[in-house]
């Protein structure tokens, strides 16, 4: 092996060690998974293109997030804010359902929590993190303009000092700090019963019941069930549908008429934006077995349901959490015990 080679396998692999943090940071700036993706690759072709000008002023890490800030900035130049269906109309009353779509690069995309959260070891680190890719959080921070999502993303998410921050930016301290007194100010304003959602890393005992008796009654698509672990102001959205409801009456009365086809659903655990998930599959009356048909986010509050999320694109979604689209009958068997 040649001292070149060595050389650039060793950038590679110091590269490599940045994706995860990256993935989160660019996340945090775009609400989208796959944009996210590409940012960060984008990122890391630019770093590895032009480390023969890096001068080693400032760590490869800061180094590394100014590029990944410059790259995000270029993306969000179209003006483009990714939202949930609560952030673009109110909500529908059952009798008024209708599904219509709106274009994919409308909507906040979900993401696994293992694709954008670093292992810490410190808890309050981590809890920190979990909270700033929660959806409610990730919908706020699209409100705000490009540079002030970015200074408070590093800011308070990531505690980077002004100076820091500043540094990256080409800026002022006292830029940075306008900006983030603005981008705080504008959150404030936001009056989002989710954003308060209270979950527990790991799950305390009584919310991981809780989570049990969702399972059971979702599976036995017992809506009697279901309304016992319903908020009263429950909220249910189903994107790319921009319809959403609240309030377990219409919630569990769009379950069984528009939503009938889901009865008889199997439900598999995923950790997604920092929250209890499933990866819903509905049967298949077609193939057999059950066929995908949704990433669920969960919200829990005061324990009960505040909220919950069902990203419908399955051909996108399966894959990126590295979930069949398909569980074959004689597999269910198999795992049944039957």
């Amino acid at each position: 092996m040649t001292d070149s080679t060595a050389t650039t396998e060793d950038l590679d692999v110091r590269l490599e060690r940045h994706r995860v943090e990256l993935t989160g940071y660019c996340y945090r700036m775009l609400g989208s998974s796959f944009e996210a993706e590409d940012a960060v690759q984008d990122t890391l072709v630019r770093a590895w293109r032009s480390y023969d000008k890096f001068e080693g002023r400032s760590s490869l890490r800061s180094w590394l997030y100014r590029i990944a800030t410059n790259v995000c900035l270029d993306m969000l130049t179209a003006g483009n804010r990714r939202a949930r269906p609560m952030d673009l109309s109110d909500s529908t009353p059952l009798a008024q359902a209708a599904l219509s779509p709106r274009p994919d690069n409308t909507w906040l995309e979900p993401m696994p929590d293992a694709r954008v959260l670093p292992t810490v070891d410190d808890p309050a680190e981590a809890a920190v993190a979990k909270e700033s890719v929660r959806l409610a959080f990730m919908a706020a921070l699209q409100q705000l303009p490009p540079k002030q999502r970015a200074v408070l993303i590093l800011r308070e998410v990531l505690a980077w000092r002004a100076s820091e921050v500043a540094e990256l930016l080409d800026t002022s301290v006292a830029s940075v700090n306008s900006a983030l007194q603005r981008a705080r100010a504008t959150l404030a304003e936001r009056d989002d019963k989710a954003a308060r959602a209270a979950v527990s890393d790991p799950l305390d005992e009584e919310q991981q019941k809780l989570l049990e008796r969702y399972v059971a009654a979702f599976e036995g698509y017992d809506m009697t069930a279901l309304t016992a672990l319903l908020h009263e102001d429950a909220v249910m959205t189903m994107p790319p549908f921009d319809l959403w409801l609240t309030g377990h009456e219409d919630i569990t009365g769009f379950m069984t008429t528009l939503g009938s086809a889901c009865e008889g659903s199997r439900l598999l655990p995923v950790r997604v934006n920092g929250l209890p998930g499933f990866a819903q599959y509905k049967p298949d009356p077609e193939a057999g077995g059950h066929t995908a048909w949704a990433v669920q986010v969960l919200e829990i509050s005061d324990g009960r349901l505040t909220g919950f999320h069902f990203f419908l694109d399955t051909e996108r979604w399966f894959p990126l959490f590295g979930l069949p689209l398909q569980l074959e009958a004689e597999s269910d068997q198999v795992e049944e015990g039957v």
